[in-house]
């Protein structure tokens, strides 16, 4: 049966190539994004953009849009910070109330995250906490929605090779705290960029989630599953002080 999905961020990146799966399993693919025309972080375009979707329900919502931010804490500015809270963040949440009146008596909610949400990262932090808080908004919803058949799940990839690096906001702005660290530190994590997942096999494993009956609550798609592991074994201090030992340069 032909279902209705609906991407945000599906112009480019995992959201890019989950339409592109979608539609070859022959489903309707709603793309929400700049590209379409709808900004997610505006409310009067968002209701301009479901109500040209009332006519039928919504199967599967996946919320992919989102960028990133790489800055010190004390020195990234606060415009620049709120601009990434308002997509990665209550862009989502705006999304998703707009939705959940359509959805089908069955339908899937499947907030993209990242494992950023559950690995904190120097010079990340402000990006790891919009995601942080979309791995909570995911787990509330599901709560608030126990007496329905909705079911909402968040996907935390790992490194995806896509232009997500390339069109991360860059804060290189230092002091004598930091010294070079900053943009050091920046530079050594995106040097990765030729071993991260690629896209296409990303995408397939989000897809071969979602078309589970029953969903989990949240995924780790990447090595990083084995991470996520061993973080629960050793006290949070030996964690960090690894994390920092590898990260900041």
């Amino acid at each position: 049966m032909k279902r209705r999905i609906v991407i945000t961020g599906a112009s480019s990146g995992i959201g890019l190539e989950l339409k592109k799966l979608f539609i070859e399993k022959g489903d309707e693919v709603i793309d929400i994004s700049r590209t379409s025309g709808c900004d997610i972080t505006d409310n009067e375009s968002l209701k301009e953009t479901f109500e040209k979707l009332k006519d039928k329900e919504i199967d599967i919502l996946i919320n992919c849009a989102g960028f990133g931010l790489s800055g010190a804490i004390e020195l990234a500015e606060e415009k620049e910070v709120r601009k990434l809270f308002d997509v990665n963040f209550f862009g989502l949440v705006n999304v998703i109330k707009q939705a959940l009146p359509l959805m089908s008596k069955t339908g899937k909610i499947i907030n993209i995250s990242s494992t950023c949400a559950l690995f904190p990262l120097p010079f990340r932090a402000y990006y790891c906490a919009s995601k942080s808080a979309v791995n909570m908004i995911s787990d509330g919803l599901r709560m608030e929605l126990k007496n329905t058949n909705i079911q909402v799940a968040s996907v935390c990839p790992g490194e995806v090779k896509t232009n997500f690096t390339k069109n991360r906001v860059k804060i290189f702005s230092t002091n004598e705290r930091y010294k070079d660290s900053i943009k050091a530190s920046t530079e050594h994590i995106d040097m990765h960029e030729d071993k991260r997942m690629p896209v296409s096999v990303a995408g397939k494993k989000i897809i071969k989630f979602i078309e589970r009956k029953k969903l989990k609550p949240q995924i780790i798609i990447g090595k990083q599953k084995i991470l996520y592991g061993l973080q629960k074994l050793f006290p949070k201090s030996w964690f960090i002080y690894l994390t920092q030992k590898f990260f900041v340069k």
